[in-house]
């Protein structure tokens, strides 16, 4: 069985098992990546700054792939400042979001998010990496008017932000943690 030189694994032989040691490599790195915070950010600044840079430098627009990668950003944004329970939802069943203390329960539950970091942070990966590919193919650069995509997107992100702030205030979270809080019980 011939094998690869550098780890001792069994040379692909057909493209189903090439496509699985591909797949198996991309996820070990990817995991290798998960303690390094800052840095994932880092380089996902520097694709967003890559991507930004590929489409004022290239002849073409990129219009329709800007606004789709803007739309999927902004949507993966809402879900990771959503709570995993909707309380709006669960209200009918008396149950509060879990940052909150409940009346039969002293303890304080951490906010749990819909989209965790490390997922948000994977799809935005995987979007500016497919976005900057987009780029390279002729046919995608469509020809559109791009000042009314532009106020579309405005207008979608302040009314869905809006959405948002309003949901926050309402049922008091906060899905940032600025430092560790301490609650004392009041026997009063």
């Amino acid at each position: 069985m011939p094998t690869t030189i550098d780890e001792g694994l069994p040379a692909p032989h057909n493209f189903v098992s090439f496509t699985t040691l591909v797949a198996r490599r991309y996820q070990n790195l990817i995991e290798r990546t998960i303690s390094f915070i800052p840095q994932r950010w880092a380089f996902v600044g520097f694709l967003f700054f890559l991507y930004i840079l590929r489409v004022s430098l290239s002849s073409g627009g990129w219009y329709v792939i800007t606004y789709a990668l803007s739309i999927f950003l902004l949507t993966r944004f809402i879900a990771f400042l959503s709570p995993k329970w909707d309380p709006e939802l669960e209200e009918d069943s008396g149950d509060s979001l879990p940052t909150t203390l409940n009346r039969n329960d002293d303890e304080a539950k951490p906010f749990i998010r819909r989209l965790p970091e490390f997922l948000f942070w994977h799809s935005i990966f995987k979007a500016l990496f497919i976005s900057i590919f987009c780029t390279f193919i002729p046919f995608l650069d469509l020809p559109v008017f791009w000042p009314i995509l532009l106020l579309y997107f405005i207008i979608i992100f302040s009314v869905t932000m809006k959405k948002q702030i309003k949901h926050m205030i309402k049922y008091k979270y906060i899905p940032f943690t600025i430092g560790k809080k301490t609650y004392t019980k009041n026997n009063n």
